[in-house]
């Protein structure tokens, strides 16, 4: 379906383009794009893995590591903001010229499916959370949230924008309360705490700052297509990583280390339980904020999921939100979310080869006449090739040397493969007599 016959259709002005590249006239502007990512990184769950990371390897070496993962994903991640913003494309159709138009349901399918078992985890923890702190009915909080979650994300791009402008500055304000309240009750200074209760290396430590958002980070260009130039995509991505996420992971480190956490080698820097404990107004901010904070994450992945599989199966970005939202909402229920963690991170280490070869394909190369430069085919290996090496050299990374970065090896060896892959497709290409 054409751009033209779109824009005649009632809804134009709700459309999401899933199955065209954004048109000029109808994309956004800087502020409301980086309002879209700024405030996805605030989210409880990476106040968790701060803290986890403070308690393992001391203060100034754990905000080392947090600096490290988010700069990674900076480069990662506003890399292939910079190509959505000047195609205007998701990651779906972007996908398609690295991949090839039939082989590229491999990746995108694949993501798309990851970032909903991402949205089950964080509707379960929600319920899981108030159940916890307030006593609350568990699988009646967990339905009533996940069902509030998939109808943010039927209102579209808008509202990503609208709830990460509310989401970030309540992460900002409640966390800060909760490391004042820590460092009131706290006998040293932070930056003494030493650490080493934890079982995370260095390496680990930044492989999980960017395994928390490499998967919807990958996906990137589903939000940052609406940007106007590539420069604006980059920027938008920029108040993410490494903004938004180094403070978000920030307030969970300092909470655990002015002994504020409760278990802080379980639950890492979760300041919730600090703030209901302290009672009075600190009470209905707190409910109010799981619902804002983990609302905005579960409403981004959602998104994600809903316009990559629209685009595969060439159905309407709003009708796969309710049915990938009820999946995800029954699996949240049912309790398996509970099961999701260890695998959506093991995943996380297959994700970024996948990002690492697009960029290389797209960016990099065809400046020396390699890559996908333009042609779109129906499979192309050789970004294949990268992404299997990729990932072999993350697991083994993650198994052998877990004192490394897996995610950072990943990158790395995608890169040099898909190089040398395109650069002998290029050679046999050229022998091929006419």
């Amino acid at each position: 379906m054409t751009a033209a016959v779109r824009e005649s259709r009632p809804d134009a002005g709700i459309d999401e383009f899933e199955d065209t590249a954004v048109p000029l006239d109808r994309r956004r502007g800087l502020w409301s794009v980086s309002a879209v990512w700024f405030g996805f990184p605030m989210v409880l769950t990476c106040a968790i893995f701060g803290g986890l990371i403070v308690h393992s390897l001391g203060f100034w070496p754990g905000m080392l590591a947090i600096a490290t993962g988010s700069l990674c994903l900076m480069l990662y991640v506003g890399s292939l903001s910079v190509l959505a913003g000047r195609t205007g494309k998701n990651f779906a159709l972007t996908a398609a010229e690295t991949f090839g138009s039939r082989a590229a349901a491999i990746p995108s399918g694949f993501l798309a499916t990851i970032v909903i078992g991402w949205f089950a985890f964080q509707t379960g923890m929600a319920g899981s959370i108030l159940h916890g702190s307030l006593g609350w009915n568990e699988r009646l909080t967990t339905l009533v949230a996940g069902l509030a979650f998939v109808a943010v994300t039927l209102l579209g791009i808008r509202a990503l924008s609208v709830i990460g402008m509310v989401a970030a500055p309540f992460y900002v304000v409640l966390g800060l309360v909760a490391v004042f309240l820590a460092a009131a009750e706290s006998d040293a200074p932070a930056t003494a705490y030493q650490g080493g209760g934890g079982l995370l290396s260095f390496g680990a430590a930044v492989t999980l700052v960017i395994a928390s958002f490499i998967d919807s980070g990958t996906m990137t260009a589903d939000f940052t297509r609406w940007s106007r130039t590539g420069r604006e995509g980059l920027l938008a991505a920029m108040s993410a990583f490494p903004v938004s996420q180094v403070i978000a992971l920030v307030i969970g480190g300092f909470v655990v280390a002015l002994g504020g956490a409760a278990d802080p080698g379980t639950t890492g820097g979760d300041f919730l339980g600090l703030l209901i404990e302290h009672g009075g107004l600190l009470v209905p901010l707190a409910v109010v904020f799981v619902f804002v904070n983990l609302g905005s994450v579960c409403a981004h992945c959602l998104y994600n999921g809903a316009v990559g599989w629209s685009q595969l199966t060439r159905g309407r970005m709003r009708r796969l939100t309710l049915i990938l939202g009820a999946v995800g909402v029954v699996l949240a229920v049912a309790g398996i979310w509970s099961y999701f963690e260890q695998w959506l991170n093991l995943l996380g280490v297959i994700v970024p080869p996948i990002g690492a070869v697009v960029i290389l394909d797209q960016l990099v190369l065809p400046r020396f006449g390699l890559g996908s430069r333009g042609a779109v085919r129906a499979v192309r290996w050789p970004p294949f090739a990268g992404w299997a090496a990729g990932a072999a050299a993350g697991l083994l990374t993650h198994t052998f040397a877990p004192w490394l970065s897996d995610a950072v090896l990943g990158f790395v060896v995608a890169a040099l493969v898909v190089t040398l892959a395109s650069a002998l497709n290029s050679r046999a290409d050229k022998e091929i007599p006419a």
